[in-house]
């Protein structure tokens, strides 16, 4: 624990917003994601912001300190920027494996568990790389 940079797991966490915010943006995927979640600008307005803001803050920050005890230097792994982003890629891979399985036993899209799953690969590919090049 006494290696692990504080300040750039809460970094790590706060990118995952970064990134939602622009995924799920109507810009790019909001629209689509919308759609295909079979939600309305109305029912997004109305649900609890600070619930789902403060969960997923807890759940982002809850993310970076696991990938980072992951990404604890040894004395075969030193890491660095790639490593971090290759396991933040591989940390993705899990997550998109179980969102989609999750999709599929809920009868979601195809298009809604690229769309999650992608998310949850980039912000962790972020996620990692922040970490391992903020040594």
């Amino acid at each position: 624990m006494s290696t692990i940079n504080w300040l750039a797991v809460l970094a790590a966490g706060l990118s995952a917003f970064v990134v939602g915010g622009i995924w799920y943006s109507p810009g790019l995927f909001g629209r689509i994601w919308m759609k295909e979640s079979g939600l309305t600008e109305e029912g997004i307005r109305s649900g609890n912001k600070g619930k789902i803001f403060g969960f997923t803050a807890i759940f982002s920050l809850l993310m970076a300190v696991n990938l980072a005890m992951f990404l604890v230097d040894t004395a075969e792994v030193k890491t660095d920027l790639a490593w971090g982003a290759t396991a933040g890629f591989l940390a993705g891979i899990w997550t998109f494996c179980a969102i989609a399985i999750h999709s599929l036993f809920e009868l979601k899209s195809w298009k809604h568990i690229l769309i999650n799953g992608g998310y949850s690969v980039v912000a962790l590919v972020l996620m990692g790389a922040i970490i391992g090049l903020w040594r």
